[in-house]
């Protein structure tokens, strides 16, 4: 249904999608899981033709989103991560509006609008303001914008973000609900709607894909060894509970975790769960059990370690390369205030002044100091699109700027 093949995206020398390849099978659902920064927003942008790439290829269906483009859009239904909508107007006005954007007959509307509305769950709204919305409300009626024309596929930039539990809650069924007849691709950062609701999980680390797979399987092998942790009471001789734990079938590690009170705490790494076998030692040696559990790694551990190899910045975004330029002007709507302070490392110092020349210059008046340099954004798009449409220009500030 989807394939993406070297997908790359540049902002200037900052590249935030580096290279990555993937395919999404019919009636699949995927989830995008990365911290803030890592090319979630960006991909998906792409993905739906609303930002182009700088290289790499995209096909929907069969359909290239580059040289056939509204093909390929047709079968998509987005939800951005800011559902765009017209508080002014009624639900169902704003989906009869919606539906001639997509090109949908007047028939075509006035039977997709009421079976959307049923979906989502908003059928008793359809008259209602959509100021008068909650934020759950808006991404349902975001969602329902989104599965107006019948696309094939689904794309879900955040759906959860900003939302209490109990609305997480409805937004994390909703969307299990419309997976089950549609490819769903979906981003996040909270790793429960990812464990709740995908089936294969694709981890975004600095703009690369650094691992790919269902849930459990990627916990199990990247997140670290499932383990049971047992407390009891074993008696004087704990390095002979230690050899006996040691001697099970499966066992991979047994380490020794202190005393907590009488009770002794043992963690016992291992493929599957030993509960079992645990439990007929402690039986057959006479042990007092107090906890016998059972926890295996979660997609949490496996986030945590692929965070841990981002360098520590203070502003919380990547450095542009090292061999990038000093004052390399940005482009693509980035915004630069002030030029640089110091000249560039390679830039050959200026010879000493001569004696005269120093005595002429002391005499001359001061040259008044230089105004600094300004780039304005000059794009449109910046907020919304982010698109290319040139680099941006240089302006000279006025004399006085107010404060802002």
């Amino acid at each position: 249904m989807i394939s993406v093949q070297e997908l790359v995206r540049r902002y200037g020398a900052f590249t935030a999608v580096d290279g990555i390849s993937f395919e999404v099978g019919r009636g699949e659902v995927v989830g995008f899981l990365g911290i803030n920064g890592a090319g979630k927003t960006t991909t998906l942008r792409i993905l739906t033709g609303y930002m182009p790439a700088t290289s790499g290829t995209v096909r929907v269906a069969g359909f290239d989103l580059a040289r056939q483009s509204l093909e390929a859009r047709q079968r998509i239904g987005y939800l951005p991560e800011g559902v765009p909508l017209y508080r002014d107007l009624r639900l169902s006005e704003m989906l009869e509006f919606q539906g001639r954007l997509h090109g949908l007959d007047r028939a075509r509307i006035a039977r997709r609008v009421p079976e959307v509305l049923a979906e989502v769950g908003l059928g008793e709204r359809a008259r209602s303001l959509l100021g008068d919305f909650s934020k759950g409300m808006r991404q349902r009626a975001g969602l329902a914008v989104a599965l107006l024309s019948e696309p094939e596929v689904l794309v879900l930039d955040e759906p959860t973000s900003g939302l209490d539990p109990l609305q997480r809650a409805e937004v994390r069924e909703l969307v299990r609900k419309v997976g089950r007849e549609r490819t769903v691709i979906f981003s996040s950062h909270i790793l429960s709607e990812v464990e709740a609701v995908a089936e294969r999980v694709i981890v975004l680390h600095r703009g690369r894909i650094a691992a790919d797979g269902k849930p459990a399987e990627l916990a199990r092998t990247l997140g670290g060894a499932s383990h049971v942790r047992c407390e009891a009471v074993v008696g004087a001789d704990v390095e002979a509970a230690l050899r006996l734990l040691r001697a099970l079938p499966g066992a991979l590690r047994v380490a020794h975790g202190g005393r907590l009170g009488i009770h002794h705490v043992f963690r016992i790494e291992c493929a599957e769960d030993l509960r079992e076998d645990v439990g007929a030692l402690a039986a057959q040696r006479g042990w007092a059990l107090r906890e016998l559990s059972f926890q295996r790694p979660t997609l949490e551990q496996l986030f945590a370690r692929i965070a841990l190899e981002l360098p520590q910045s203070a502003a919380g975004v990547e450095a542009p390369p090292a061999s990038a330029s000093a004052n390399e002007e940005p482009t693509s709507g980035l915004v630069m205030l002030g030029a640089s302070s110091a000249a560039p490392a390679a830039r050959a110092a200026p010879a000493a002044p001569s004696a005269a020349s120093a005595a002429s210059a002391s005499a001359a008046p001061a040259a008044p100091a230089e105004k600094p340099r300004v780039v304005y954004n000059l794009n449109p798009f910046d907020q919304g699109w982010k698109r290319d449409l040139g680099a941006p220009k240089a302006v000279e500030p006025p004399d006085s700027v107010p404060p802002s």
